[in-house]
């Protein structure tokens, strides 16, 4: 038996923040990044509209792009002191991510991150606070996923923290918040929501729910990321991006991923590559891998019009390319012996990584070690 988990509510379309007015509570924390929702007028907007819904709030800003343990921490001395019963992760993935972890330990005191870093082992949430998704990056899709990830920076090791218990109450999907981004933050993004479409389309726990959203978000991508990188101010391609990114994580947080999210949490983890750039690094040696255990890779390459697998890697090289983002890790700027003397770890820790276990293919660990080799080298693999 099966299940299929979303938000319970999903507002979306251009103006759709204005759906905030009809949330029910009495205190919430508003939890954002550095300043881009303050300096586009967003996070004031937000405030506003609770106000007329009769909800108090306090803000928590100053999330780091990836979002640390000791930036959790100090959130839930926040929550703590304000004692909300509703949170509002606001603004870019990290933001979202680092309040959904902030919400665990506010529900959760006794809890520690060796504990809920375990999938699927988080208690039962909702019994201080509900939380609304609201994100201004068309990326990662964590408005509708039952996913947070959070970096040890001592450790150098970014933890996918997985529950369904993480899933938003309500997203708000308004692509008017997107226009904040600039052209490598939309590519990174944009790429990012193709690879969960990608593994999820492929993932062992694929289904026919999970296959029909990524399927159409292929499209949406494929046909508004080159638009939205050239002209930011393009709302109907913005608006596009951001669904595709919102089905994307939908499909992905019930079919779950593959290796190259594995791979690229370890890149990014230690040497700070954007996640969308590393999974567009990764992503078609990742699929010239799969091919020989899935032939489903066929039907998105019919889905752009395409025949075969191959096909498909290459369409993904060209838009790869015609966002501005490298074919190798190489040329992202990465020292090759640095890079030589994290590789083992690296391996090692890509192989206990939970998305390897629904990758469609099980690799070895000398497997994993060549898809690194390869994609540091812009390299194909042939496996």
């Amino acid at each position: 038996m099966s299940a299929f988990i979303i938000p319970r509510k999903t507002y979306h379309g251009l103006g759709s923040l204005e759906n905030l007015k009809t949330v029910e509570g009495r205190k919430a924390v508003i939890v954002t990044g550095s300043g881009s929702m303050k300096k586009f007028g967003f996070l004031d907007k937000t405030v506003s509209l609770l106000r007329e819904a009769g909800i108090d709030s306090a803000v928590f800003e100053g999330v780091e792009a990836d979002p640390s343990v000791e930036t959790v921490l100090r959130g839930v001395e926040f929550f703590n002191r304000e004692n909300p019963d509703l949170i509002i992760g606001l603004g870019g993935c990290s933001a979202i991510d680092a309040a959904k972890a902030m919400w665990v330990f506010y529900e959760y005191p006794e809890a520690t991150f060796e504990e809920i870093i375990k999938p699927f082992t988080i208690k039962p949430l909702r019994n201080k606070a509900r939380f609304v998704a609201i994100p201004s990056t068309s990326g990662t899709g964590t408005e509708a996923t039952c996913a947070t990830i959070i970096t040890d920076t001592c450790k150098g090791i970014k933890y996918p923290i997985v529950s369904y218990e993480l899933t938003p109450d309500i997203a708000i999907v308004d692509g008017e918040l997107a226009k904040s981004m600039p052209p490598n933050v939309t590519a990174d993004t944009g790429m990012d929501a193709l690879s969960h479409d990608v593994e999820a389309f492929v993932a062992a726990l694929a289904s026919p729910y999970t296959d029909a959203l990524a399927l159409d978000s292929v499209r949406l991508v494929f046909e508004n990321l080159p638009r939205a990188y050239a002209d930011g101010n393009n709302l109907e391609a913005r608006q596009a991006m951001h669904d595709a990114s919102n089905m994307g994580g939908m499909a992905f947080s019930n079919a779950i991923l593959g290796i190259v999210h594995s791979i690229a949490h370890q890149i990014g983890g230690m040497f700070g590559v954007p996640h969308g750039r590393a999974n567009a690094i990764l992503m078609p040696n990742v699929i010239r891998f799969n091919s020989l255990d899935t032939d489903k890779y066929q039907l998105l390459a019919q889905a752009l019009g395409k025949k075969t697998v191959e096909d498909f890697a290459l369409e993904i090289e060209r838009l790869r390319q015609s966002v501005g983002i490298e074919d190798s890790f190489k040329s992202y700027g990465i020292d090759p012996k640095v890079w030589e003397e994290k590789l083992d770890t690296m391996v090692q820790n890509a192989m206990d990584d939970p998305c390897t276990g629904t990758n469609p293919r099980q690799p070895t660990a000398e497997e994993m070690k060549i898809i690194f080799e390869r994609c540091f080298n812009g390299e194909v693999v042939d496996l």
